[in-house]
């Protein structure tokens, strides 16, 4: 049998999800869902000793730290991903008298963690807000003619959690001037040029970014030398999408 490839070491024993059918070298059984690699050869949890244990898939990570300390015995279970080229964590190998002592703990104090988990969300809204005026007003203070409501739509915008965005880079949560002004011809670009309906025509993204430049600096160029109003029935960040 060919050799098989040994995942990256790891504290503790390590199951591995094959992604290709693969048979156990001691007993020949196959194909196998999980197998331990042994001397560049899988084996099957049987022939592993480690067949009397049972699988808790990654999610809940309190349920996952309990069983592994009511467990004598557990393994990390992982599966290579192609498209980024490592090996993932999909969950753990626990005895399943260890799981049930787990189950029983974590519904013993159910309620006291999801009180906390309210409260974490209350401190990180709270964080939010003041992160997005932090951001609000340096958009001001770079272009002191951009509409009060718009600086704040584009705040808000910018830097909603776990969206991506550029104010959710590292470079944004520190209010690096690159950061914000990015943020602001981003809004330029989709709400005061047509841009958008250049893309929805089939324009090619970087020819589209060309033909509306002008535009996109003519907006900034007049931010940046004069002071305005918020304009009446103008297209807000949310609008934009």
């Amino acid at each position: 049998m060919a050799p098989f490839a040994t995942p990256p070491p790891r504290g503790g024993l390590l199951v591995v999800q094959p992604l290709r059918k693969r048979h156990c070298a001691e007993c020949r059984r196959g194909p196998l869902s999980l197998l331990v690699v042994e001397g560049g050869v899988p084996r099957c949890l049987d022939c592993a000793d480690l067949g009397h244990l049972v699988f808790l898939a990654r999610g809940d990570t309190a349920l996952t730290r309990r069983a592994r300390e009511e467990s004598g015995l557990s393994a990390v279970v992982v599966r290579f991903d192609r498209r980024r080229g490592r090996y993932e964590r999909q969950g753990v190998l626990v005895e399943e008298a260890g799981l049930a002592r787990a189950e029983e703990r974590c519904l013993a104090d159910a309620e006291a963690r999801r009180r906390r988990r309210v409260r974490d969300a209350g401190r990180r809204a709270a964080q939010d807000v003041r992160f997005a005026e932090a951001f609000a007003a340096e958009i001001r203070r770079l272009f002191p003619g951009c509409p009060d409501e718009r600086a704040r739509a584009i705040a808000a915008h910018a830097s909603v959690r776990g969206s991506g965005r550029v104010g959710r880079s590292a470079a944004g949560r520190a209010l690096s001037e690159g950061a914000v002004v990015s943020a602001v011809v981003a809004a330029v670009r989709h709400v005061d040029t047509p841009y958008d309906q250049l893309l929805m025509s089939g324009v090619p993204r970087n020819e589209a970014r060309r033909r509306i430049s002008v535009g996109v600096e003519g907006v900034l160029r007049g931010w940046r030398e004069s002071e305005v109003r918020a304009e009446p029935g103008a297209r807000t960040e949310a609008d934009a999408g």
